[in-house]
């Protein structure tokens, strides 16, 4: 009796011995956004107005609502956006973005890509939208292409919604169209072509000249010249 108790003491000891700290499983708690967020919906759609007027749909693959459900943070981002009869002229998509309802501002983030209409397209990896002033912007890199191969690049920009009227804050290279001299229009925003001789755009010695016409145009301030692309619009 006595030898078998020994023997099972001396088994109990040998299996504790083997059980060593470095053999247990260690588990490592991971924090996300999901976490600390308000709430988190999936397929969302929200609109944007101004004076009851629509200006914009956003849309969201994933959204993640914080601060008492006032900044939305989304992924998968799609942003349809208005003109003045309420119709559609404009998409942006985005991997990322946020939405801010008190400042009424959103942001998209990574291969953000703006499509007009009639086929006019800018490419960057950061873009603001102020709703208040319904104006798009950013200060990163950017291309802004056009139907029939015309091509502007350059690091910042401010235009509507639509791409009418782009104020390019440095170029760098393109063949946009024409560049005339401009100064600020009466109601303020992108500025007006004077009834000057259409000269070489001096943004970048690769620069094409291209006939001008109504519909749009893009203010260049880069040195050492400051003046407006008129860009030929293609019919929607």
């Amino acid at each position: 009796m006595r030898r078998r108790l020994i023997a099972s003491l001396g088994c109990a000891i040998a299996l504790a011995l083997a059980c060593k700290p470095s053999d247990a499983v260690a588990v490592r708690k991971v924090v996300t956004a999901a976490d600390s967020a308000d709430q988190v919906m999936f397929g969302t759609r929200s609109l944007i107005t101004h004076d009851g007027a629509i200006r914009a749909e956003l849309f969201a693959d994933t959204a993640l609502f914080f601060d008492e459900n006032t900044r939305i943070e989304m992924r998968g981002v799609k942003t349809h956006f208005h003109n003045r009869e309420g119709e559609r002229n404009t998409v942006l998509t985005s991997r990322e973005g946020t939405y801010n309802t008190r400042l009424s501002k959103m942001e998209a983030r990574k291969d953000v890509d703006v499509v007009a209409r009639d086929g006019r397209r800018l490419q960057t990896i950061q873009l603001r939208y102020d709703q208040a002033g319904n104006t798009i912007s950013g200060d990163s890199a950017f291309t802004m292409t056009q139907p029939g191969g015309r091509r502007l690049e350059g690091v910042g920009f401010i235009s509507d919604p639509d791409m009418r009227n782009v104020q390019v804050l440095r170029a760098t290279q393109g063949s946009a169209g024409v560049l005339r001299d401009a100064a600020p229009s009466a109601g303020g925003g992108a500025a007006a072509p004077a009834p000057a001789t259409p000269t070489p755009a001096a943004a970048s010695p690769t620069t094409k000249p291209a006939a001008a016409a109504a519909g749009g145009s893009i203010k260049v301030n880069s040195v050492p010249t400051t003046g407006t692309f008129k860009l030929p619009r293609s019919k929607p």
